[in-house]
């Protein structure tokens, strides 16, 4: 069973926060995720960590830079999910804005699988480019890059996923993960090391007077250079892409990736966000003017994870760089419809998962790993997370890739870095994995079909020995008790603006509950109606509701919840959204 945790913070630094002008339950939460001084908080660009500290940004940005002064050609070689979405259309209006001879292919994830793979080399190669740019991948393409190499094409590797024991012989890497590189965040999303490079690239285009009035012309021919110029492009264009790859990645939301999806934000906000952003926006009916990093990371990366999902990215590739709203509005539209498609079919999936585990007590087990040969193949790292949230244990979730050959998708759980589990794995069994890579909360692997049930047990075996039987009970972390002075609308609109996510939660309050009223609401809500009880004196009620949940509750419970604002015939009332609950005993000792 889940157990309530109220999270510890250092009162000194929350009282030191309070003096420098930050509101008290604001302090009590910051510096209970790390937040020590003030200019953490701060947001601005001029904060954000300079290219400088990324190894082989500036070599990558002279190379680029030559081939767009020689004119060559260059092909971004996209992965599809939205992050390398994301980094793509980053890259292309970047390039493309510098004066580069740039385009894209992204991989069929079911005829050419994950990254730069030879097969996918040798597809590109079909469109003649000189240079091979890969966003979101390529760390661990090293046949891929051999295969690049071999062809006569150049390599330029762009991703943040960890390396393997080999790094691929690319002509240049960039990745904040790779040996070597002292960049201070390790955690920037693959559409945040694109933009960094694309940063590194405008200093170097800067250094060489490629902008418009950058010098001033002396002679005839340096008044055709000068008419030949490119006006500086405005980098910071790009920031509502760099923003919802960042979140949508699930990447932690460190001082400098929240710099980066903050200024994304609030680009969005003020109605500057690129033609798909909107789009996708207002097919889910989203106010820009309120978006925040929850639309970015549940309504429109869903979206567009949706077409690499179950289809081609390259449709969420287009609807992210097109300037036409008329075509963004009808690509959005094509990406919701696949978005209900792939809900369907995970909730198809969940139920065959939920039934197969009918005769098998999770419990008994530290994993699991599940194979059914009617999952769809895009969906199983969806259903590998619903289950590893359901069951608290780290999940692989299988599909059948192609005859005899399974692909899996992982989710896991603190105390089990998945990717290294897996090589742990693949060192005690060597002739298990076919290929694996990922981080250390999601995987990928493939196996041969013959293998899965001693997969199973070897996943199982590592599993009890990196876990213990106290790391498979879900610890709720929460902010504490809300005085009642805190719930009011301007507190949970103030809470809504901040930029959370991934390291650096939305915040969790806990309190105990009189439960008013209930009642079920579109057919699987629970609707309430709740007064708090730590205050004998206070008998305000407030509007709460449990999502996609209809079990009624008892008469008084202990629930984990976050406050929010909702929003009806143009009246703003406050909300508390139940994530977790759990009944008082009668012998509490608190009373109404």
């Amino acid at each position: 069973m889940p157990k309530i945790i109220p999270r510890s913070y250092p009162e000194n630094l929350a009282q030191s926060l309070v003096k420098a002008g930050i509101a008290p339950l604001l302090a009590r939460i910051y510096t209970a995720r790390g937040i020590s001084d003030i200019t953490q908080l701060e947001t601005g660009l001029a904060r954000l960590l300079p290219f400088t500290l990324l190894k082989n940004a500036q070599a990558m940005a002279i190379l680029l830079a030559d081939a767009i002064a020689q004119k060559k050609k260059l092909l971004i070689v996209a992965d599809y999910d939205c992050d390398g979405a994301t980094a793509c259309a980053v890259g292309l209006r970047g390039l493309r804005a510098f004066g580069a001879r740039a385009d894209f292919i992204v991989p069929n994830r079911f005829e050419y699988g994950y990254g730069l793979t030879p097969e996918i080399v040798r597809f590109a190669h079909e469109s003649t480019p000189d240079i091979l740019i890969t966003v979101d991948n390529g760390i661990a393409s090293v046949e891929g890059v051999a295969e690049a190499n071999r062809l006569g094409m150049q390599v330029l590797v762009t991703d943040h996923h960890l390396p393997g024991d080999t790094l691929p012989d690319a002509l240049c890497i960039v990745n904040p993960n790779q040996p070597g590189c002292t960049f201070p965040s390790k955690n920037l999303a693959g559409v945040g090391v694109m933009f960094y490079v694309l940063l590194a690239l405008r200093a170097e285009l800067r250094s060489r007077g490629t902008f418009a009035g950058e010098n001033t012309p002396l002679s005839p021919s340096a008044q055709r250079r000068e008419r030949d110029m490119r006006s500086e492009p405005n980098l910071g264009n790009l920031l509502d892409l760099v923003a919802l790859g960042t979140v949508a990645d699930v990447v932690k939301l460190d001082e400098n990736n929240r710099i980066l999806v903050q200024q994304g934000l609030l680009r969005i906000r003020a109605g500057r966000a690129c033609a798909g952003i909107g789009a996708l926006l207002q097919i889910a009916k989203k106010d820009r003017a309120k978006v925040s990093s929850y639309e970015l990371g549940f309504v429109v990366g869903p979206r567009l994870n949706a077409a690499g999902r179950l289809e081609d990215m390259g449709l969420g590739i287009a609807c992210l760089l097109t300037d036409d709203s008329a075509e963004a509005a009808q690509m959005a539209e094509k990406l919701d419809a696949l978005n209900r498609e792939r809900r369907s079919i995970e909730a198809d999936m969940q139920e065959a998962a939920l039934a197969a585990l009918e005769h098998i007590n999770p419990s008994d087990s530290f994993s699991l790993a599940m194979f059914d040969e009617t999952w769809h193949q895009g969906v199983i790292g969806i259903l590998a997370s619903r289950l590893k949230d359901k069951f608290h244990r780290p999940v692989i979730a299988f599909a059948r890739a192609q005859p005899g050959e399974l692909k899996g998708s992982g989710r896991s759980i603190p105390g089990l870095h998945l990717r290294d589990a897996l090589d742990l794995l693949s060192k005690r069994h060597p002739h298990l994995l076919q290929k694996f890579g990922g981080h250390a909360m999601a995987a990928g692997v493939s196996i041969l079909e013959q293998h899965f049930d001693e997969f199973q047990s070897a996943f199982e075996a590592i599993a009890q020995s990196l876990l213990s039987p106290a790391d498979l009970t879900r610890i709720i972390e929460t902010d504490g008790v809300l005085s009642a002075a805190d719930f009011t609308v301007d507190i949970a609109r103030s809470l809504e603006q901040q930029v959370w996510g991934q390291g650096f939660p939305q915040p969790l309050f806990d309190g105990e509950f009189a439960v008013q009223s209930q009642r079920v609401v579109g057919e699987k809500h629970l609707k309430l109606s709740l007064s708090p009880v730590a205050d004998s004196t206070n008998r305000a009620t407030f509007d709460a509701i449990r999502f996609f949940s209809a079990d009624p509750m008892p008469q008084r419970i202990r629930a984990a919840y976050k406050l929010a604002l909702n929003e009806y015939n143009s009246k703003t009332t406050l909300q508390l959204i139940i994530e977790h609950w759990e009944a008082v005993p009668s012998t509490s000792s608190v009373q109404v």
